[in-house]
């Protein structure tokens, strides 16, 4: 009796924290989500436009502050490859570890840099003969965002929508549209390069990461995926030896 509570017990917990895990992703997945939507409205009107080095100036609070939602989206969607760590290493160990890279490391330094590149406007804005080092700035913060921060972000997507295609914790459709999503978010930064507006084939995965925070904070992880990733990170207990025969 003692050994069947035992087993239930530790049975327990690990179900217990991947159903936390899965809900704490969905509400990060939300946090950054609102905070770039929330960055994006305050620092629309300021950085909109050729005179943006004067609406900077006239209100440089609300580029600081807009800087802040993108600081707090990036500390948020950082954490969600960490937290999906203990449930994906036990898939593909080098599929989870990539996703950290990408989408917690690499798109971390991306977001930082590009809040120092704005916050390096405010005092700009109040030097007269500034004007060619702002615009130096705009441009390579554009690029940053708008091309090469496009990298990491879709390789994590990828990484992340195909272990969980793989490892079936959520529905194949939700992460088939992750896989989809994520390739197409590669086309608005390549179609940049000659001119095109593509902006909207970045919408797909936007919806898709939205959704899949609903799936996970009101289903979590499939139990049956679960249990079969349990089996596969079992310890292999080394086999006991063999008996000697009596001489």
């Amino acid at each position: 009796m003692n050994g069947n509570t035992a087993t239930a017990a530790t049975t327990r917990r690990p179900r217990s924290a991947d159903r936390k895990a899965a809900i704490w992703i969905g509400v990060l997945y939300i946090i950054g989500t609102v905070a770039l939507v929330l960055s994006a409205i305050v620092t629309g009107p300021v950085l909109t436009g050729p005179a943006y080095l004067d609406q900077v100036a006239a209100d440089p609070d609300a580029l600081a502050v807009g800087a802040l939602f993108v600081l707090v989206a990036g500390f948020a969607l950082a954490m969600i490859p960490v937290v999906f760590w203990p449930v994906g290493r036990r898939y593909d160990e080098t599929q989870a570890m990539g996703y950290v890279v990408f989408r917690g490391a690499v798109e971390t330094v991306i977001y930082v840099v590009g809040v120092l590149g704005w916050l390096v406007l405010i005092p700009l804005s109040t030097e007269p003969d500034a004007a060619p080092i702002a615009a130096f700035v705009r441009t390579a913060d554009a690029v940053l965002w708008e091309q090469v921060g496009v990298i990491p972000f879709a390789l994590g997507a990828l990484l992340f929508s195909t272990l969980l295609y793989r490892s079936r914790l959520v529905p194949r459709w939700l992460s088939a549209w992750g896989l989809v999503g994520a390739a197409l978010y590669v086309a608005p930064a390549l179609g940049g390069m000659f001119g095109l507006s593509l902006g909207v084939l970045m919408g797909p995965l936007a919806v898709q990461e939205m959704v899949l925070a609903a799936w996970l904070i009101a289903k979590g992880f499939d139990r049956t995926a679960l249990a079969a990733g349990s089996v596969v990170s079992a310890p292999r207990w080394p086999a006991p030896p063999a008996a000697v025969p009596a001489t």
